[in-house]
C-alpha cells in the first residue's frame, strides 16, 4: 500500500483500489487530486497481471461532494482544472476496465469521477448529480462525456437543470450499472470484482480497446476497426489460444495475461 495523506492505494488479487480518504464529504482539493493522479500513474505503469481499477471512497456519507469550492478562485482555478482533468486524461488512457463504487452523495466533480469509470456499482442511498449550474458554472467533464452515456436529452436535463437523482433514476437512465442495499455494498463489490479478475487480463484489455474503438462511429467504420483489433490484437494473445484450447480439451484455462 502506497503512503498518501488524502487517498489510499493498494493492489490485491489483481485489482487496484484507489480510495478517496477525506471523510465525511471527501472533497477533492488540489492536493487530493494530485495524489489521485500519482496513483493512476502507478496503475498505468502496472504489469499485465493487473485486471481492474476500483475507485471508491472512505466513510458512509459521501463518495465525494466534488472539487473544493475554495480551489475555484481566480488564483487557483487554472491549476485546479489542470490537476482535475489530469485524472480523466489518465483514466482515458487506461487499458484495463474501471469500476466506481459509490454511496451517499455523489456530486459535482465526484459525479464526474463516477460517470467516467467504465462501470458503476451504487448503494441505494446515492444522491448523484451535477449541481454546478446553481453556482453559474458548468462541469466540463460531464459536458464532454455524459451525453454519450445517458443520451443528449437526459444529459441536457442533468447538467442544465442541476437536479439531484436518486438511485432508481440513475439506474433507469444508465448512469449506474447496479444498485444494492447499503449494507451489501462491500460484499457486492467483492463479487463484482471477482467477475473480472477471474478472466484473462489480455482479453479484458483487447475487449475494452474494441469497445472504445467503436464508440461514436458509424457501424461500418466501427466494424472495420474492431475486426482488425480482433484479428491482429486479440487473436495474437497467448490467452486467446489458451482459452480456445482449454475449451476444446475440456479443462480449465490457465491465464498468463498476455
Amino acid at each position: 500500500m502506497a503512503d498518501y495523506q488524502f487517498i489510499t492505494y493498494e493492489v490485491k488479487d489483481e485489482a487496484a483500489y484507489l480510495t478517496i480518504n477525506r471523510p465525511p464529504l471527501n472533497w477533492l482539493d488540489i492536493a487530493t487530486m494530485r495524489e489521485m493522479n500519482d496513483a493512476l500513474d502507478q496503475v498505468l505503469a502496472a504489469g499485465p497481471e493487473l485486471k481492474l481499477l476500483v475507485i471508491q471512497a472512505a466513510g458512509e456519507k459521501a463518495f465525494s461532494v466534488g472539487v473544493d469550492v475554495a480551489d475555484h478562485t481566480d488564483d487557483k482555478v487554472e491549476t485546479m482544472i489542470e490537476v482535475f482533468h489530469g485524472i480523466f486524461r489518465r483514466l482515458d488512457r487506461l487499458e484495463i476496465p474501471s469500476l466506481a463504487v459509490a454511496r451517499g452523495a455523489v456530486l459535482g466533480g465526484g459525479c464526474e469521477v463516477v460517470l467516467f469509470c467504465d462501470m458503476v456499482l451504487a448503494a441505494e442511498n446515492i444522491k448523484i448529480g451535477q449541481p454546478e449550474i446553481k453556482l453559474a458554472v458548468f462541469p466540463p467533464i460531464a459536458a464532454a462525456a455524459l451525453p454519450a452515456i445517458i443520451g443528449p436529452k437526459k444529459a441536457y436535463e442533468v447538467i442544465l437543470g442541476g437536479e439531484i437523482m436518486r438511485a432508481p433514476e440513475a439506474l433507469a437512465c444508465g448512469l449506474v450499472n447496479k444498485v444494492v442495499p447499503v449494507g451489501e455494498l462491500a460484499a457486492e463489490t467483492e463479487a463484482f470484482v471477482k467477475r473480472f479478475t477471474s478472466l484473462s487480463g489480455s482479453a479484458l484489455r483487447s475487449t475494452k480497446k474494441a469497445i472504445k474503438a467503436g464508440l461514436g462511429k458509424p457501424f461500418a467504420a466501427a466494424l472495420d476497426e474492431i475486426e482488425d483489433l480482433y484479428l491482429n490484437d486479440c487473436m495474437k494473445n497467448t490467452d486467446a489460444r489458451e482459452g480456445l484450447s482449454s475449451f476444446l480439451e475440456k479443462r480449465s484455462p490457465v491465464w498468463q495475461n498476455k
